[in-house]
């Protein structure tokens, strides 16, 4: 689940459809990471750059850590999503008392919505061909 690796650093796995990303929270000035790019770079809008940053918001902690991201699998959005989950559950893993501010705004739970599987003689997951009578 969660790793701490030294005193001041802590780390936690978040997922997110088919992306999942390991973040690693120190204290610090507040610079993001994401791959080994500044945040700004890595994500395209400004909504994923707010998904990311939004449990520091929350809870009143921008700008006190400093955050290296790595997140591999599924798009940019669902990767934002993960990220956010990872971080929450680091920031808890640092600090006891956020838990419930994360868990009312719902970061702490593991959306698990995916995409669902192409069935066998369908042309989609739900969609069927046409059925002709003669």
């Amino acid at each position: 689940m969660a790793i701490a690796k030294k005193i001041d650093e802590f780390a936690a796995t978040g997922r997110r459809k088919t992306s999942v990303a390991r973040v690693r929270l120190v204290k610090g000035a507040g610079t993001i990471t994401v791959n080994g790019q500044d945040v700004k770079e890595y994500f395209d809008t400004k909504d994923m750059i707010d998904t990311v940053s939004r449990p520091l918001v929350l809870t009143d902690r921008a700008g006190q850590y400093d955050l290296k991201i790595s997140v591999k699998g599924g798009g940019k959005v669902g990767q934002s999503g993960a990220i956010a989950h990872g971080l929450s559950r680091a920031l808890v893993i640092a600090e006891e008392d956020l838990k419930g501010t994360l868990k009312k705004a719902g970061l702490l739970t593991r959306d698990a919505r995916m995409k669902e599987r192409k069935k066998a003689g369908q042309p989609g997951a739900r969609k069927k061909f046409q059925f002709s009578k003669r």
